[in-house]
């Protein structure tokens, strides 16, 4: 076994704290990287206090991974030691059911393994995430990572972007689409880059005025107060597309009205409570309502590959990870532009 080391919440009342732990021993296919940075996602917040029930603890959160590869198994072929490799939200599959086959991981139809708060493929093993020094993982759930961007900003692209990224993909968003962004945090701020630069026309929809100036500069061609009816109308019935990032509670009816006919409405985010939809919502326009989770492990890759080749990568805020609290506060007021990132040096 390897010692590790990292930040844990040991109960869903309790703060995070450090804590000592082992990672296995590499397998002949496995990677050891160790961790450099790991982004901040408001899903890490939602599993450490059990929002969504079955949290497993001691958790160490954390699924936006990057670091550099220091061992590899003996039959590992796809790294050597002194790689940039990166992990997301997987660690591992069944790699036999159909979606598996199709590069489609994350849909894993005998359940996927998630990167933390997890059980592996054999029921038992819990996963242990990125807020920690080291981590060991099959090589087929490892990436390659550019060195040409900034590492610490490549790290959010591992879950917010690969989060917009494929759903976009997907519904071939581009030349010609008018898309709106709802939400602009850590998701919806990829979403409006990645939408600008697949050439589709880019509208922001946000509660906050105060962030038109950031929308613009993130490359969005338009920005709609959702608060001001008069902004609504105006783009009522308009949209091929709207990305749907916000996880707070939110009335889907409202937004669905601002889509043409045959207009799709995609969910990425996950707010506390069911959505409500009348189904005249969506039959008076021919809509369709559709939801979109993370990327299978190629696409994935695609993404980062793409973004190297752009020069995409996340607005980030570095932090200690003893400011760890702090930042989960801010997350929760929306007080971050755009997505949190540990240094795992200051660990």
């Amino acid at each position: 076994m390897i010692p590790s080391k990292g930040y844990a919440a040991q109960s869903a009342t309790s703060d995070l704290a450090p804590w000592n732990f082992e990672r296995r021993t590499l397998g002949p296919h496995d990677v050891q990287f160790d961790i450099q940075f790991c982004g901040v996602c408001h899903s890490d917040l939602h599993q450490i206090k059990d929002d969504w029930g079955g949290s497993i603890y001691p958790m160490v959160p954390g699924h936006e991974i990057v670091g550099k590869v220091v061992q590899v198994g003996s039959h590992v072929t796809k790294f050597k030691v002194g790689d940039i490799a990166g992990t997301g939200c997987l660690v591992d599959s069944c790699r036999s059911c159909d979606n598996c086959k199709e590069g489609l991981e994350q849909y894993c139809l005998k359940g996927r393994t998630d990167t933390y708060n997890a059980l592996g493929q054999d029921g038992v093993t819990p996963t242990y995430g990125g807020y920690s020094d080291s981590i060991v993982v099959h090589e087929d759930f490892v990436l390659h990572i550019s060195d040409k961007l900034d590492l610490a900003a490549v790290a959010p692209l591992l879950c917010a972007g690969i989060t917009t990224y494929s759903p976009l993909r997907h519904w071939k968003v581009g030349k010609g689409h008018k898309l709106a962004v709802l939400g602009l945090g850590g998701l919806g701020h990829m979403a409006v880059k990645f939408g600008v630069s697949f050439g589709a026309e880019v509208t922001v929809l946000s509660t906050s005025a105060s962030k038109e100036a950031d929308a613009k500069k993130l490359g969005a061609h338009n920005f709609v107060v959702t608060s001001d009816e008069a902004q609504l109308t105006s783009v009522a019935g308009t949209f091929d597309f709207i990305l749907d990032t916000v996880s707070a509670p939110h009335d889907l009816n409202l937004y669905l009205s601002l889509l043409r006919v045959n207009g799709v409405h995609i969910c990425v985010g996950v707010p506390p409570t069911p959505y409500q939809v009348h189904a005249f919502s969506l039959i008076g326009g021919r809509r369709s309502l559709a939801g979109s989770l993370i990327g299978g492990l190629p696409e994935t890759q695609e993404m980062l590959d793409y973004c190297a080749e752009h020069g995409i990568v996340s607005e980030i805020e570095m932090i200690d990870i003893k400011n760890i609290h702090e930042a989960y506060h801010r997350m929760e007021k929306g007080d971050v532009r755009y997505r949190f990132v540990i240094d795992m040096a200051t660990l």
